[in-house]
């Protein structure tokens, strides 16, 4: 499958409570690996109970297969719950460090100037780069990167989506 088929498969947030022990992160790596499904984004984390932690992984796959994953989620011993985020009714973010290259004031300011309409924060300035911390939604941290990506991008570092479900 070319990138561009993959990008235009719907974006899905599948998010897990699971059993916050060793070997529980493989297992469900696992699963994904062996059906040959692609994990965008995962991140993991303790939640307000530490017995349990929250895993949050993004994938572009087909509405029937997410069905089929999802049932297969649910079989694994550690996985307390799985439910798939509506988009539309989810509050998630991503965090990413960037690191640019900017050799000359003027390049340094513009930077500065694109991380200031993207409200994000720099994070240190150095003789020849300058690190902005972005966090937002994917599409948002896309965009910044498209922008900046003129000036040389020297590292980049992204957390993942981190998810929750508005309301209740």
């Amino acid at each position: 499958m070319s990138s561009k088929e993959y990008r235009s498969k719907p974006l899905y947030i599948i998010s897990s409570l699971v059993e916050n022990k060793p070997g529980v992160l493989f297992r469900i790596t696992n699963l994904f690996r062996a059906r040959s499904f692609n994990i965008e984004s995962i991140t993991v984390g303790i939640t307000e109970k530490p017995d349990l932690s929250r895993m949050t992984i993004t994938t572009r796959i087909d509405e029937p297969i997410l069905d089929q994953l999802v049932k297969q989620l649910r079989k694994l011993i550690d996985i307390v719950e799985v439910e798939v985020l509506d988009v539309n009714n989810t509050v998630y973010r991503e965090l990413a460090l960037i690191k640019i290259r900017a050799k000359d004031f003027t390049n340094r300011n513009e930077i500065i100037n694109f991380a200031n309409v993207f409200r994000a924060n720099i994070l240190d300035i150095g003789k020849e780069s300058v690190t902005v911390e972005v966090i937002g939604t994917p599409d948002k941290i896309d965009a910044f990167k498209n922008l900046i990506i003129q000036y040389d991008i020297v590292e980049m570092a992204r957390t993942g989506v981190s998810a929750l479900q508005r309301g209740e």
